[in-house]
């Protein structure tokens, strides 16, 4: 990213015959790299990345070992990891009720504060109940939790629409919002736990490396409009490809 800025930067300065020849300026490998090594990031900003996307995706155990390893301390106890991931976990596994229970130890202000969180846990709870087959208590949570809720917020009121329409199909497959059945629906609603509760805890709700990541992409492609360079494509490995000419 800060090397894509730099050539972008100094793209003008970059005189070479393939470039007066064609519409891009042709970046070789070797002033790229050159480049590259000038660029000077300190070993102590890229532990703090690391242990900032330890924290936040909460692998505590690694985040602990990192930070003996490493000496950088993370942010916030991370004993507090633990119990946002035994939250996360309850979501996942369908044990809604819990997870309201344990947010509620965490800190009773979640809740409190975030009505559009509280309703989509119940929203999850409802769907866990279809899953379940109880479709008597589903109908009964629906109407006393759900519906009063959605008298005060028209969105709410299309999201219970959907959820109750589950019931109307034998074969959820046939239902249009069968999806809500699916694991993404519950890992949906943990991810949206997860961010509250980092929120409250004044961290940040996402980690910063995928956010790096995107600049990474967007600065290349701005870049490709204007030159030809090494480019990353595959970024698990982060190797440069040379150019095509």
């Amino acid at each position: 990213m800060f090397l894509s800025r730099i050539v972008l930067r100094d793209l003008d300065s970059i005189d070479s015959p393939t470039s007066m020849a064609s519409s891009k300026k042709m970046v070789t490998r070797d002033v790229w790299e050159r480049k590259l090594r000038d660029v000077k990031i300190r070993k102590e900003d890229m532990n703090r990345l690391v242990m900032n996307f330890l924290v936040t995706e909460g692998y505590v155990d690694a985040a602990d070992k990192f930070r003996v390893e490493s000496g950088t301390q993370p942010d916030i106890d991370l004993a507090t990891i633990t119990d946002r991931m035994e939250v996360k976990r309850a979501v996942q596994s369908g044990n809604v009720q819990e997870a309201i229970e344990k947010i509620n130890d965490l800190n009773p202000t979640i809740l409190d504060t975030n009505p559009q969180l509280y309703f989509h846990l119940q929203q999850q709870k409802l769907i866990e109940l279809i899953r379940a087959g109880k479709i008597n208590e589903a109908l009964e949570f629906a109407q006393e939790e759900l519906a009063p809720r959605g008298e005060e917020n028209q969105a709410f009121l299309e999201e219970i629409e959907k959820t109750v329409a589950l019931l109307v199909f034998e074969d959820v497959k046939n239902c249009p919002y069968g999806e809500l059945l699916d694991v993404s629906q519950r890992l949906k609603t943990a991810s949206e736990v997860n961010a509250a509760i980092l929120t409250s805890q004044s961290h940040e709700k996402d980690p910063k490396l995928p956010s790096l990541l995107k600049m990474l992409i967007w600065t290349q492609n701005q870049l490709d409009e204007k030159a030809a360079y090494p480019r990353i494509n595959n970024f698990s490995t982060a190797a440069l490809e040379d150019p095509s000419i």
